[in-house]
């Protein structure tokens, strides 16, 4: 098989990143970035950055960047020092930093525009540098979600397409510069139903695993009436996508019902195993190899009791591979499952965070938890439960303390969402990178 002139020098980038994270294991940050990221924090992190969706007649009412001072040395800590509003509302959602950590890539559910924020000149004040607003026309895709860093190269998984608005998706690719390049469809022969979420790739296996959720009509749709709709319900994704990650080319999907979101892979060196969370199964799924050499999907664990419909969504592995957080949205719990044996996740921890709680941040030591509360504008709970805020937790092992709490509400920012962590000790790094170009 020929391979295309992208394709060629996405492999030998990809072989060299890989030699690089060999050569120098990550030692800190949050435990869910891509394996390709540099610049990784060797420590505290001074700052997390919050993409928060607007809330007309609240402040500016626009989506915005939130800037949060997490260093407990500072005189600001807890408290916001930036915010850096973009053009309107657009259902804020993900982000994701480019490879080389300057740029901070986030976008929106409903009118699919992607921003680029310069994290590495101040990371204390991020700057707005590039709104991409023809990501649909480029690409034919709707609902840019996931924001994954390859060497070189930013590839965005999306949720739709701009032709019906159904789950039938893809993965398109950009350059850092923010330049379309190409595109990926979602495989919809073989047992692929062309849905898409969630990205993760493992190096070592040469695997890409991707995920499944729904289309622009069932996201942004009110939560109680969706739920109502037979119809609708069925219109969900049920599987995963074992990638050749040299090729970008589908080997195997995987059965995976009641839409699995976001996807870990193990860190522990010589693992090869990640895992999943069904929303509307509540289950943990382990995707694995069988003594055959084969990639298969079977479910492990139950979240909570399924019949309530807890609804799981973010997860975040410790970095030793032994541990699992799972954020339950409809009942508000932070949840901690022991992976000591993937085959049999055991929950043995379990605290009320929040009257509905969606995002969970792990530091790389695994001493600090971050939690946020936005789900989508529509699906988010109403009255006194609609609840907006970031929280940090302290974890010793035993006990989740929470340190502060920043109420979104009461400050006017929004409806808090994706977290990323910043440090300052970066922005001297980056500088030298850039200079000597």
């Amino acid at each position: 098989m020929q391979l295309s002139k992208f394709t060629r020098a996405t492999v030998l980038a990809t072989v060299a990143a890989f030699a690089s994270v060999c050569a120098a294991p990550a030692l800190a940050d949050e435990t869910c970035n891509s394996p390709y990221l540099s610049n990784l924090i060797k420590g505290q992190e001074d700052f997390l950055y919050v993409w928060t969706l607007g809330v007309p007649g609240m402040g500016d009412g626009l989506d915005k960047l939130v800037t949060l001072d997490v260093n407990p040395q500072s005189k600001r800590y807890g408290r916001v020092v930036a915010q850096v509003s973009v053009s309107g509302r657009g259902e804020a959602h993900h982000m994701g930093f480019t490879d080389d950590r300057r740029f901070l890539w986030a976008g929106g559910l409903d009118d699919s525009k992607i921003y680029v924020f310069d994290v590495s000149t101040d990371p204390g004040k991020p700057k707005l540098v590039r709104t991409i607003t023809d990501f649909a026309v480029r690409s034919g895709l709707v609902g840019p979600h996931t924001f994954y860093a390859l060497p070189g190269r930013m590839l965005i998984g999306a949720l739709s397409n701009s032709k019906d608005n159904t789950g039938k998706t893809g993965m398109a690719v950009y350059s850092n510069k923010g330049d379309f390049i190409n595109k990926h469809d979602m495989p919809t022969n073989k047992g692929g139903d062309g849905y898409g979420y969630d990205i993760a790739i493992n190096p070592a296996r040469n695997a890409m695993l991707t995920s499944s959720f729904t289309g622009r009509d069932n996201y942004m749709a009110e939560l109680g009436e969706l739920m109502k709709d037979k119809a609708a319900m069925q219109r969900f994704g049920a599987t995963m996508v074992m990638w050749n990650l040299k090729s970008m080319q589908p080997e195997k999907v995987l059965n995976v019902p009641g839409a699995p979101l976001e996807i870990r892979w193990s860190l522990k060196e010589g693992d090869d195993w990640a895992i999943t969370a069904s929303a509307l199964t509540s289950m943990l799924w382990l995707v694995k190899k069988d003594a055959k050499g084969e990639w298969q999907a079977k479910s492990v664990a139950q979240i909570g009791d399924p019949a309530k419909i807890p609804l799981p969504v973010d997860i975040s592995i410790t970095a030793d591979g032994k541990g699992l957080w799972v954020n339950t949205f409809m009942d508000g719990t932070t949840r901690y499952f022991d992976l000591s044996n993937p085959e049999a996740p055991r929950q043995t921890y379990a605290k009320h965070t929040g009257s509905q709680v969606n995002m969970v941040s792990q530091s790389w030591d695994g001493k600090r938890l971050y939690v946020s509360t936005s789900l989508l504008e529509k699906w988010d709970k109403k009255g006194v439960d609609d609840e907006q805020f970031v929280k940090l937790f302290a974890w010793d092992g035993k006990e989740l303390k929470e340190t502060w709490k920043a109420d979104f509400y009461k400050l006017k920012l929004g409806r808090a969402h994706h977290m990323k962590l910043g440090a300052a000790k970066l922005a001297s790094a980056s500088a030298l990178a850039v200079a000597s170009k």
